[in-house]
């Protein structure tokens, strides 16, 4: 007979672990499931226990909670299951109950299904780069695969570094790649190097860590310029030189100039990771830097009865954020789940903590509006550039489709083949959008992570995943009034054959 959990939880970073240890302290019986060996997510990433590092955190930046994470995390596994090395691929909701579909194990993946009546998603955040000739070359990787690359297996991305793009990440980046030996070159940062000048009290509250990062690079003698983007990178077989462009307020190069390096890491920002609420027809909104993320209410609760999501799926705001409304949406699936008390007392409406997260959220409003990603970008771009790394579509063939009629980025994609390649348009999708001229839109896939045939062919349920049963309430349409995502499966949540396939 299958078990069916109380609440299950996906992603073992701040936000689920948070939210399953407040859950399983109220009294539900939780399961929390990560694709990765080790807890953590991205910002906890630590090396394996076989590295046998003396010191695991201290890649980590103090006062950020690694300890505190720790604790929960250990005191978790004697209240909750947890499944770690379990990828879910799929989410559906039947008969008031919400079966994941997931691969169990590394190289030899077993399916797997775990049901539940409540889920609480915790996907985070995958990095958003943005495309400029040469960005295909061995030796450029995003900002955040060099922090992974430190963090979780303790090698530099390179030597001779250049960190670029537009954020405040971009300086634990650089700060922690130079503590490890690599000689950063400089950080070249788009927008103005005092982005939140116009919200001194919200930068009050953090500034103690920006003058921390300021020491840092001082320590290293690593520049940090404003105004200043990587508009190309050059080398034959692997990278050996970046041109640095100073920008104008609208990011269109005015001049320029070359710096040697082996290595580029370069971001723009994070992108949510929506497949799993998008599968189960969760309304969604625009956040302040005009991508998607998930709607929710006070309690974390989104518009389908059941589902809760917390941290970077309901805009990007780190760790701190993601942790104060992990333990919200715990809260509150303890008491629609019928659990009002718990050892530690009532499970109510904590006001403290909505207060928290209100600073927080507004603190992450702040840095969006301070660090935006302007259109001068498309500027840097030549016909030959390619927009699409894994179909290796270049920008020539996009302006053609859109000579042909295309209209917008789906259309773009019919047409020309961007984001049909391995990453599904994770990599290039925010950006074949922006070439659209369309806001950029939650993707529609069926399948979050690759699976094989063999096991989709062996899955348990004789039904592909999906809102199948009832249609989910949404407070509002979803992102222009679109349909639902599965509005594009027949009734039984098979593909209509007649419909062009978009993946």
């Amino acid at each position: 007979m299958t078990r069916i959990h109380d609440l299950a939880v996906v992603g073992a970073g701040p936000a689920g672990v948070a939210g399953a240890l407040t859950a399983a302290l109220a009294g539900l019986d939780v399961v929390l499931l990560d694709g990765a060996a080790r807890p953590g997510g991205q910002y906890f990433r630590r090396p394996a226990e076989g590295f046998n590092a003396a010191r695991p955190g201290a890649l980590h930046t103090s006062g950020h909670g690694l300890d505190g994470f720790t604790r929960r995390w250990e005191l978790l596994g004697e209240r909750a299951e947890v499944l770690l090395r379990h990828r879910v691929w799929a989410a559906g909701r039947t008969g008031g109950t919400i079966t994941l579909h997931c691969l169990e194990g590394d190289r030899e993946e077993r399916p797997r299904t775990v049901t539940a009546r409540a889920l609480l998603i915790a996907t985070g955040a995958y990095d958003r780069p943005l495309p400029f000739p040469g960005w295909d070359l061995p030796g450029v990787l995003t900002a955040g695969a060099a922090q992974a690359l430190l963090k979780g297996d303790l090698v530099l991305a390179g030597r001779r570094i250049v960190v670029a793009g537009t954020g405040p990440f971009l300086l634990p980046v650089a700060a922690g790649l130079a503590d490890a030996g690599a000689r950063v070159l400089g950080v070249y940062e788009a927008n103005s190097g005092f982005g939140l000048a116009a919200h001194p009290l919200l930068a009050a509250g953090r500034a103690g860590e920006a003058l921390g990062y300021a020491a840092r690079l001082a320590r290293h003698r690593i520049p940090y310029r404003g105004r200043r983007a990587v508009v190309a990178a050059h080398g034959r077989d692997a990278l050996t030189h970046v041109t640095v462009a100073t920008l104008d307020d609208g990011w269109r190069p005015v001049a320029t100039r070359t710096v040697e390096c082996d290595t580029l890491a370069v971001g723009y920002g994070f992108v949510p990771q929506l497949d799993l609420p998008v599968q189960l027809g969760c309304a969604t909104r625009r956040d302040h830097d005009g991508g998607a993320v998930v709607a929710v209410d006070a309690g974390m609760r989104t518009s389908v009865p059941g589902v809760y999501a917390a941290g970077e799926s309901t805009g990007v705001g780190g760790a701190a954020l993601a942790e104060v409304e992990g333990r919200l949406a715990g809260r509150a699936a303890a008491a629609d789940l019928g659990r009002p008390t718990a050892p530690a007392g009532p499970v109510s409406p904590d006001p403290a903590l909505t207060r928290r997260r209100e600073r927080l959220a507004a603190f992450a409003r702040a840095l969006q509006e301070a660090y935006p990603v302007r259109p001068g970008w498309q500027d840097w771009l030549h016909d030959d550039t390619l927009v699409c790394r894994c179909e290796e579509v270049p920008l020539s063939a996009v302006r053609e489709a859109q000579a042909m009629g295309a209209a917008d980025a789906r259309s773009v994609k019919l047409l020309a083949r961007p984001g049909m390649g391995w990453c599904q348009g994770r990599i290039c999708g925010y950006a074949i959008s922006c070439l659209a001229g369309e806001d950029p839109a939650p993707a529609r896939r069926p399948i979050a992570h690759p699976i094989r045939l063999g096991a989709l062919a062996t899955r348990a349920d004789p039904h592909p995943p999906g809102p199948q049963d009832e249609p989910a309430p949404h407070g509002e349409p979803g992102l222009h009034g679109k349909p639902d995502p599965q509005d594009d499966l027949d009734p039984h949540g098979e593909p209509d054959p007649h419909r062009k396939d978009e993946s």
